[in-house]
């Protein structure tokens, strides 16, 4: 089934969930903010996306700004770092089988759907 890691007050994330309800598939929506994933699935996420972790932090948010931009994190710290403060993980997620993609654009989701 696909999932969309999902922030209901983010433009793009309700785009993205536009993408998937219009298409008529099954899906899950996973309020990451509320349900906070683990490391190991943030690990998972970021192997499905081929991303460093770093590329899936929204470095501007003040969060981000204020507690990290100037530091030298290990991926560890960085995966750490988005599950103390889940606003930092880039949205929306989407996961379909072993493809994902970040919607932004959220066309991009057409890609995986």
């Amino acid at each position: 089934m696909i999932k969309i890691y999902h922030n209901n007050r983010c433009s793009k994330s309700r785009c993205g969930l536009d993408i998937l309800e219009q298409s008529g598939k099954p899906f899950e929506i996973i309020k990451y903010l509320e349900d906070t994933p683990t490391a190991s699935e943030l690990e998972d996420i970021i192997k499905l996306l081929g991303i460093k972790p770093i590329q899936l932090v929204r470095k501007n948010e003040a969060i981000w700004k204020e507690n990290f931009k100037d530091k030298t994190l290990s991926d560890k710290e960085i995966i750490e770092a988005m599950i103390n403060y889940p606003k930092l993980i880039e949205r929306p997620i989407i996961i379909n089988g072993n493809k994902a993609v970040i919607g932004r654009p959220p066309e991009s989701i057409l890609d995986i759907i």
